[in-house]
C-alpha cells in the first residue's frame, strides 16, 4: 500500500519559470513570470490564522456581532439536531436522547423570567412583521430599540405584545416614512384600532419625537395611484401647491384631503381633469373631504 504525505500548508510552486527560467512574482493570490507572462500559479489558498494581529495574545476567535433584535444581544448558543457529531461519527441512541434532554433544559435556561420571555416573543414579533413588510435592518433595529425601551417603562403591561410589537414597528415607519397603518394592519396579528390605541401610549409617554407628515410628502403617493398617470407639468404643480402651504398655519388637518386637493386643483390648472372620485380613492379620502381642501386651495391661490 503506497503511503500519502499530508499537506504541510507550504506552496510546491518552483522558484523559476518552467518555460523560460524567469524570475516569479507572486502578486494577488497569482505566481506569474516577470519575463515571458506564464502564470504557473492562480488561485492560492492562505492556509494561515484569518486574523491579521501581529501580537499572539489578541489572535482570539470571536462570534457574531452583539444585536439588539435578540433579548439576549445575540449571544446565546444552541444545540443543533444533527444526527452526528463534529467528525462525522453517527450518534447512538443513547446519545440522541441526552441530548434532546439537554436541549429541552437548554432552551428553558434561556429566559430568566417572564419579563425576558415577553421581550424575546416582541422581538421575534418585530422580525416577523418587518420581514413581511421587506422593511431595511434600520426600521427594524429601531423597532426593536423602542419596544425595549416600552417594556422597561412598563407600557406593555394590560396590552398585548403583538399590538406593542406592530406599534413600534410603525413608529420606526413614521420616522423613516416607510409604509402606512393599512398595510401594516395586513400582517399584523392584531386589529388595527389596538396598533393606534397602543402607538398613542406609545407617543405620550415615552414622548417621542415623531414627525408630522407634511402635504409635499403625501402628494407623491398620490400621484403615483392614480389609475391615468399625471404628466410633467401636473405633478411639478402638485408639488408646488403643497410646498405652497406646508408651513401655512390654515391648512392644518387632514394630509391626505390637503394633497387631494393639490393633485385636483394642479389637474384643473394643468388641463388634465379627473373625476373627484377618483382622485379622492386614490389619496384614501371622501369627495367631500377633497372639494372642502380644493375650495380652500384654490382661494389661497387666488388672495
Amino acid at each position: 500500500m503506497s503511503s500519502q504525505s499530508a499537506p504541510t500548508g507550504k506552496s510546491s510552486t518552483p522558484s523559476t519559470c518552467p518555460e523560460c527560467g524567469g524570475h516569479l512574482d507572486r502578486v494577488g493570490g497569482e505566481t506569474h513570470c516577470s519575463d515571458c507572462g506564464l502564470v504557473v500559479e492562480e488561485q492560492q489558498i492562505d492556509h494561515g490564522p484569518e486574523w491579521r494581529s501581529f501580537d499572539e495574545d489578541e489572535c482570539r476567535r470571536t462570534g457574531a456581532p452583539r444585536t439588539v433584535t435578540r433579548h439576549d444581544k445575540g449571544l446565546s448558543t444552541e444545540i443543533g439536531r444533527a444526527h452526528s457529531d463534529a467528525n462525522g461519527t453517527v450518534l447512538t441512541a443513547r446519545k440522541k436522547r441526552r441530548l434532546s434532554r439537554q436541549r429541552t433544559l437548554h432552551r428553558r435556561s434561556r429566559f430568566e423570567s417572564k419579563r425576558q420571555r415577553n421581550l424575546s416573543h416582541g422581538l421575534g414579533e418585530i422580525r416577523r412583521v418587518t420581514s413581511a413588510l421587506e422593511l431595511s435592518d434600520t426600521i427594524r433595529t429601531q423597532a426593536c430599540s423602542l419596544f425595549k425601551t416600552a417594556q422597561d417603562a412598563d407600557l406593555l403591561i394590560g396590552r398585548s405584545i403583538e399590538g406593542g410589537a406592530a406599534a413600534a414597528v410603525y413608529i420606526a415607519c413614521r420616522c423613516n416614512n416607510a409604509i402606512e397603518m393599512h398595510r401594516l394592519a395586513e400582517v399584523a396579528r392584531c386589529s388595527e384600532s389596538h396598533i393606534w390605541t397602543v402607538y398613542k401610549v406609545f407617543q405620550r409617554d415615552l414622548e417621542l419625537p415623531i414627525p408630522i407628515e407634511r402635504p409635499s410628502e403625501r402628494v407623491p403617493r398620490v400621484l403615483e395611484a392614480m389609475p391615468v398617470p399625471a404628466t410633467d407639468a401636473t405633478g411639478r404643480r402638485a408639488r408646488e401647491l403643497a410646498q405652497l402651504v406646508d408651513d401655512e398655519q390654515g391648512f392644518t388637518g387632514s394630509r391626505r384631503g390637503i394633497a387631494a386637493g393639490c393633485v385636483y386643483l394642479a389637474g384643473e390648472e394643468t388641463g388634465q381633469e379627473w373625476a373627484q372620485t377618483t382622485v379622492a380613492e386614490a389619496a384614501e379620502v371622501v369627495p367631500p373631504t377633497l372639494r372642502m381642501w380644493y375650495q380652500r386651495l384654490q382661494d389661497h391661490v387666488n388672495e
